[in-house]
């Protein structure tokens, strides 16, 4: 009776093993089916990862584009704006009124007919995002501005008039281009080399007094630049033009002492080509 009660033992033993088995191997195929069902939440994933980076490359091309357009924007006023300058640089006493207004048409037209681009282009982040690709030409038309202003008035056009001048291009509801105080800045130091060619013409043609009046404005601008490039935080370009600011003031001074100086010997040579002139040999500074 003993054999037969252990006996009995053993198969509910065995059939107890059997039953865990099966239970382990069908919760074992539970998970694996459970897991074959997350397949698509996987591929749910991969699409809007995919997604994302594809928007991200239509941002990036759209950026890249408006890049190109404030690129050539800013060319185009760069060009007009140094036809501003060449247009001022032919002044004279005969002509003064004519060629201060055809300068001015010629600065509003830069102003209406490509600046108004830039405005169009830049708004919000894109105005310090892009600052690299419109920044020579906002530079060019500091200079054409101040240039004329000068030779009209002969004052220092600053910046707030600029912006001022600005204002009608944007739309109100926008939030308006601001020329920055850096490209101001370094606009202003471009200026210094055009008020020396301009010195050094109305020397030859006798003004000696403006041009002593244009040597002592720059003068003053140096000074004042001197103070405050160590200052500045991004000024590796100022500091560059300021080397070349510093050869137009020296040029110009040394010009008008010529001629304070030794004005009766060098007054009637001025203009000329003769070897003893001492315009002779005086190149131009390229900024």
């Amino acid at each position: 009776m003993l054999c037969s009660s252990s006996a009995a033992i053993k198969r509910i033993s065995v059939s107890w093993l059997i039953m865990a088995n099966n239970s382990n191997f069908k919760s074992h195929r539970l998970s694996r089916s459970e897991s074959s069902t997350k397949r698509p939440r996987t591929m749910s994933t991969h699409s809007s990862l995919k997604d994302a980076f594809s928007s991200y490359a239509d941002n990036l091309n759209a950026l890249n584009e408006k890049r190109e357009r404030i690129v050539k924007a800013s060319r185009d006023v760069t060009m007009n704006s140094k036809k501003v300058i060449f247009q001022v640089h032919r002044i004279s006493k005969a002509n003064r009124e004519e060629v201060l207004e055809k300068a001015e048409k010629d600065l509003a037209a830069v102003r209406d007919q490509h600046i108004s681009r830039l405005v169009k282009e830049l708004q919000g982040t894109d105005f310090w995002k892009l600052r690299r690709a419109y920044s020579p030409g906002v530079q060019e038309y500091v200079e054409a501005a101040t240039f004329f202003k000068f030779c009209q008035t002969g004052t220092l056009l600053n910046l707030d008039e600029i912006n001022a001048s600005l204002l009608p291009l944007s739309d109100p509801s926008l939030e308006p281009l601001q020329i920055n105080l850096l490209d101001y800045l370094l606009g202003l130091a471009d200026l210094t080399g055009e008020l020396m060619r301009l010195a050094i013409g109305r020397i030859s043609d006798g003004e000696v007094e403006y041009s002593e009046r244009i040597c002592r404005f720059v003068r003053d601008i140096y000074r004042e630049l001197t103070l405050l490039v160590p200052l500045m935080d991004d000024g590796s370009d100022m500091k560059t033009k300021m080397d070349t600011m510093l050869q137009s003031v020296v040029k110009r001074e040394n010009a008008c002492f010529s001629v304070r100086v030794r004005g009766s010997e060098y007054i009637p040579l001025l203009g000329s080509s003769d070897p003893s002139s001492f315009l002779v040999g005086v190149s131009d500074v390229e900024l």
